[in-house]
């Protein structure tokens, strides 16, 4: 049964990044709309990390490589929602 919760963990992996994605989109619609006051705290961005971009040339290849993590509210209540989700399904 090892393979059962690693799918199960997969699957969640893949919900929550389903969720912060849309969550972002609808972070996007809301910013270009006047929602009211609202909406510039929904959408604000908070850095949770930001590793600059590395560049490994081998003359034939060059790949740049870098990760960061900028999730506004919005994203992140996308996350929480598709948790709810997976556990309802």
């Amino acid at each position: 049964m090892r393979g059962g919760s690693y799918q199960g963990f997969g699957m969640l992996a893949l919900f929550m990044i389903t969720g912060a994605v849309l969550g972002g989109i609808l972070g996007e619609i809301i910013s270009g709309s006047s929602l009211g006051g609202m909406a510039p705290y929904l959408v604000k961005t908070f850095t949770i990390f930001d590793l600059p971009p590395v560049v490994i040339n081998l003359y034939v290849l060059k790949l740049v490589v870098g990760l960061a993590l900028h999730p506004s509210l919005i994203s992140i209540a996308g996350v929480i929602v598709a948790i709810f989700l997976f556990r309802r399904l």
